[in-house]
Formats: structure tokens, C-alpha cells, sequence
């Protein structure tokens, strides 16, 4: 394993500028949420890259948002893949990368829309592979899954499915979301949902004839105060209903309304309790007349820190001190990625493994560039150990 581990530091040390370079290209090709022609663009640079290394390519078409690509690295082996997922959007208008461009500083930091999140990651994941092909490893396949519309939480694509479909039964999955200073290895994301109830009442006047009116804000009224009342913050389990509009005017019943609730659970359990409460409530009538439409608009399951998760990072620890990159840690956050699908699919997955760096989905986002090559050379490390 060390003459594996000391190939793959050569091979990355001598390909820092090709990284630069395609990280540089990646980032100043826009692929914000409106531009499936930019995120498309991205992921045919992507493609080319890929095949130019030997893998074999597949474009998964979405209608509205960017394509998924699959990329599979056939070495030989019949063993169960290692899956590389990831995503290729950002968050960022059209017009960002002109305003700003990618950059390195004279702190070596590299700047750009998307440079943290998560172009470079997907840099890494590629040159991970290269570099454990030129140490001539063969253990397991390799299988990239990069999404098309990670940041609008596929509300407009069956991406989620359709990664669910080519990640099932690999042996592990390395996600390369954005990395963390301190050297945190997520092992852990909550869930997210938005639901929606619409309220109908009875609309009349309120001075004239307000016996007949059933009041649609009210009736929310009532709902929000059930909903809010689910919050459990030691569980981890909350709902915000953030968005309320309602009637047209203070002499008038209001006849509708309607709320928008964000959910957000630590596992599969809690979101059950959750999406439970919802639905009881929008049965519920507090204002005789009315009536409630309850919709789920989104949702993305947690990230379970499972058994599997664990071993996984444990072995990514081990790495990380055997090849001397230095001590990382495990650690769980709010936000959600696509981790959990493969978790979800019974894959063990760790996040948070691309480049190091603050402040994504910002004009100040910015990444560690030596983080480039030190993660990796981790990935690939990590990868042949499993």
C-alpha cells in the first residue's frame, strides 16, 4: 500500500497545473440554476475529460435542468463499485463568472462561483482516479454519479431516482461537497422537505354579512400554531412556516390562504413524525367550513450516520494518518446533499470531501488550493484500502 500511496503523490504532484486548469475551466463555465445549457456545457467537459482516460460515459437527459452524467472506470474487476458523486450547478446568476472570474490570491486561495461548491471536488474525484490508474489498481470499478441540479434539490428533474438507480449496490461512496477548514469529514446531514397547505374558506364581508364567512386566516392561524408545536430542537426535528399570504383586505373573510413550511429531520424516523403531523393537521378543522389541500413539494431524506457510515470514515481516518495528510474528524451538519440517496440506497457514504474552503453560495466563496492536491491524494488513498 505504500508504493501505492507514494504513486499516487507523484502522479498528483505532476499534474497540479492540469488540475488548475480544468478547475479554472469548470468555474468560469456558468452552471447556475437557470442555465441548463452552462451545467450541460460542464458536464461535456466533464465527459470529454472522462474519456479521454478510459472511462465510458452516459448522458441521462432532463428536460428543465442539467443532464446526470454516469462515468464508469471498467479496470477488470467483478467487485462491487466505488462510487464518486457529486454535483455539477451552482447557485450563481447568469453573468457571475464575468464578475468574477476564477482567481488564485496571493494567500492561495482560488476564487470564482462555484470554486468551492463544488467544481473543485469534482477535480479531485477525477484526478483521484487517474492517479490510481497510473499506480495500476484494479481492486473495485469506479462509478462517478454527478447531478445536474443538486442546489434546486431536483424540485424539477426524477435526478433523485435516477442517481438512487446507479448508485445501488456499491461498496462505498465518496461524495465531494464542499470541504471544511478544520478538516471535518461529514458523516451525518439532515433531511429536508417543503409542504404546503392551501386553506380554502368563505369569503363575505366582514361588516355586512360576517356569518357568512369562514375564515381561511384563521383557519391557518390555527394550523400554524399546531405546525410550530411539532419543533423538537433536542431531537433535531423542526418545521418553520415561513411563508403565509392570505385574504384581500381587511373588510373582507378571507375565502383562501396559504403556507409554505420548511421541514428538516436527523433521520428517517423523525421525518415519518413529521410528514404524520402534517397530514393530521391539514385533516384537522378548526373553523367549521373550511378546507385544507396539503402538498409535499420537496423532499431529500437524511443522511444517517449509520454503522456502515462510520466504518467509512474510520477508514478515511486511518488513511488520512497513514499517508501523513494529518488528522481529520467526523462530524454532522444542517444541510442537505445527495449523500443521503446513497445512504438511503444502502451505500455507506462520506461528504464533505472536496476542496477546503469558506463561504459557498456567496460572492466570497473561496477555496484552499493546496486542498487540491492534499484531498486528492486522500481520495485515492482512501479508495484503494476498501
Amino acid at each position: 500500500m505504500k508504493e501505492l500511496d507514494q504513486i499516487v503523490r507523484d502522479y498528483v504532484d505532476a499534474h497540479r497545473q492540469e488540475m488548475l486548469d480544468l478547475w479554472r475551466d469548470l468555474v468560469n463555465t456558468e452552471s447556475g440554476p437557470a442555465q441548463k445549457e452552462g451545467v450541460d456545457a460542464v458536464n461535456a467537459l466533464l465527459r470529454r475529460e472522462m474519456e479521454a482516460a478510459g472511462m465510458s460515459t452516459r448522458v441521462i437527459p432532463m428536460e428543465k435542468v442539467g443532464d446526470v452524467l454516469v462515468a464508469d472506470w471498467d479496470n477488470g474487476s467483478k467487485e462491487a463499485p466505488i462510487l464518486l458523486i457529486g454535483h455539477m450547478d451552482t447557485v450563481f446568476k447568469p453573468g457571475a463568472a464575468e464578475e468574477n472570474p476564477f482567481r488564485v490570491d496571493e494567500n492561495g486561495n482560488a476564487h470564482g462561483p462555484g470554486v468551492l461548491d463544488m467544481k473543485g471536488g469534482v477535480v479531485i474525484a477525477l484526478y483521484a482516479v487517474k492517479a490510481l490508474q497510473a499506480a495500476g489498481y484494479c481492486k473495485r470499478p469506479v462509478r462517478f454519479v454527478l447531478a445536474g441540479d443538486e442546489e434546486t434539490l431536483h424540485q424539477s428533474s426524477n435526478a433523485q431516482q435516477v442517481m438512487a438507480d446507479e448508485v445501488r449496490g456499491g461498496a462505498a461512496a465518496f461524495n465531494f461537497e464542499t470541504g471544511y477548514p478544520d478538516d471535518g469529514i461529514v458523516v451525518g446531514r439532515k433531511g429536508g422537505s417543503i409542504v404546503s397547505f392551501a386553506v380554502e374558506g368563505v369569503a363575505a364581508h366582514s361588516g355586512i354579512a360576517p356569518e357568512k364567512g369562514r375564515s381561511a386566516v384563521e383557519e391557518a392561524a390555527h394550523k400554524i400554531i399546531s405546525l410550530q408545536a411539532m419543533n423538537d430542537i433536542p431531537r433535531g426535528k423542526l418545521i418553520n412556516c415561513g411563508m403565509v399570504s392570505g385574504g384581500i383586505g381587511e373588510n373582507t373573510i378571507a375565502g383562501a390562504c396559504s403556507l409554505r413550511c420548511g421541514l428538516r429531520f436527523p433521520t428517517m424516523e423523525s421525518k415519518e413524525e413529521l410528514m404524520a403531523g402534517c397530514r393530521a393537521v391539514a385533516d384537522t378543522v378548526y373553523v367549521e367550513g373550511t378546507k385544507t389541500t396539503m402538498k409535499i413539494e420537496m423532499v431529500m431524506d437524511p443522511m444517517e450516520h449509520t454503522e456502515g457510515v462510520q466504518k467509512l470514515y474510520e477508514l478515511v481516518e486511518e488513511t488520512a494518518r497513514d499517508i501523513g495528510y494529518g488528522p481529520v474528524h467526523p462530524f454532522e451538519v444542517g444541510g442537505v446533499s445527495d449523500s443521503s440517496i446513497a445512504v438511503v440506497a444502502g451505500v455507506p457514504t462520506v461528504c464533505g470531501m472536496g476542496v477546503k474552503g469558506e463561504f459557498n453560495h456567496t460572492e466570497k466563496e473561496y477555496a484552499i488550493v493546496e486542498s487540491l492536491f492534499s484531498r486528492a491524494k486522500l481520495a485515492a488513498s482512501a479508495m484503494a484500502r476498501i
